[in-house]
């Protein structure tokens, strides 16, 4: 669920919101019950988590890159997996 921003347009009081896409914003302030406004907000997005992430959680090795070094990995690199 995404988490919405609101801002009161009485006494300034700004509150995030946890709700579905489908519920009905936020009408009243939870300070003063006046009227508020919803805020675009910049953050929320993606969240990764685990080790890595398509290169080492979802990415299969090809059959001609295994055993090959990658592009990036210098002559005589003994710190990569590439080996």
């Amino acid at each position: 669920m995404p988490t919405y921003e609101y801002e009161c347009l009485s006494c300034k009081h700004k509150f995030e919101v946890l709700q579905s896409i489908k519920a009905k914003p936020i009408t009243k302030c939870p300070k003063c019950s006046k009227k508020v406004r919803k805020l675009i907000s910049s953050t929320g997005g993606f969240i990764f988590k685990g080790a890595g992430f398509y290169a080492t959680d979802y990415k299969k090795p090809s059959k001609s890159s295994e055993g090959a070094h990658p592009a990036s990995c210098p002559k005589g690199c003994s710190g990569c997996s590439g080996h």
